[in-house]
């Protein structure tokens, strides 16, 4: 009976053990944000345009719808005061000297006194259409970014795969690693389009509930004023 005895070096076991205990693992690369960012291409411009413009559309009219939505909490009883006592002049320095819609609508109103009520409640009406107007000014741009910051987002994922299979058709290179690394890439672009659009979708909201809040206080304000010029004078 033959048999083949292989023996081996103990000192090279040893060698081979430690060598496999001390072996570094393997480190994903690490990519930054913008890094990420970045690899989205030339689509991303026009997303970051719209991030930007989105932005500024809602910071400044939350400044002034919220500028707007300030009056004082006795402004209404001044001016009932006032109009009771029959100084109409003090009445109207008041609430020209106050700048929110609701001193306007006041203001209009107060200027017509002496006129039938309906005539005085439709010029009230006139002045806060235009204030609401003022208020909602550009706030239809949030509304655009929210709808079309997504399909930029996809178009370029579009432009991206076709951009990618083309690649594939010239060269013949067809490999995992090729195709995964450029499907994550192009979809960047919808993830940040989407991001966006959320965001400006969110603003829009938000600023629209904050605009009719300010309504119901002009509608308030209306409908006291009215009750004003009804009660008797003193």
């Amino acid at each position: 009976m033959f048999g083949i005895f292989l023996q081996a070096n103990p000192q090279q076991i040893i060698d081979t053990a430690n060598q496999v205990a001390t072996a570094q693992p393997v480190v994903a690369e690490q990519i930054s944000l913008w890094g990420l960012l970045d690899k989205g291409g030339w689509i991303m411009y026009p997303l970051y345009a719209l991030l930007v413009a989105a932005i500024f559309v809602f910071f400044e009219r939350f400044i002034a719808i919220r500028k707007a939505s300030k009056i004082e909490e006795n402004f209404m009883s001044i001016i009932r005061d006032n109009i009771i006592t029959g100084n109409i002049t003090a009445a109207r320095n008041l609430a020209k000297n106050t700048g929110n819609p609701v001193a306007r609508i006041i203001d209009k109103g107060i200027r017509r006194i002496g006129k039938p009520i309906d005539a005085i409640e439709k010029s009230m009406e006139s002045v806060g259409r235009l204030e609401m107007y003022k208020m909602e000014r550009n706030l239809n741009i949030l509304s655009l970014i929210a709808g079309i910051a997504p399909m930029f987002g996809f178009l370029g994922t579009i432009i991206g795969m076709v951009q990618l299979f083309y690649g594939i058709a010239s060269t013949g290179e067809y490999t995992l690693n090729t195709i995964a690394g450029g499907i994550y890439t192009k979809m960047i672009t919808s993830a940040t389009g989407l991001i966006i659009g959320l965001i400006a979708y969110m603003g829009h909201n938000f600023l629209s509930t904050q605009i009719d809040k300010t309504a119901n206080k002009m509608e308030v304000a209306s409908a006291e004023f009215i009750d004003i010029l009804q009660e008797p004078t003193r």
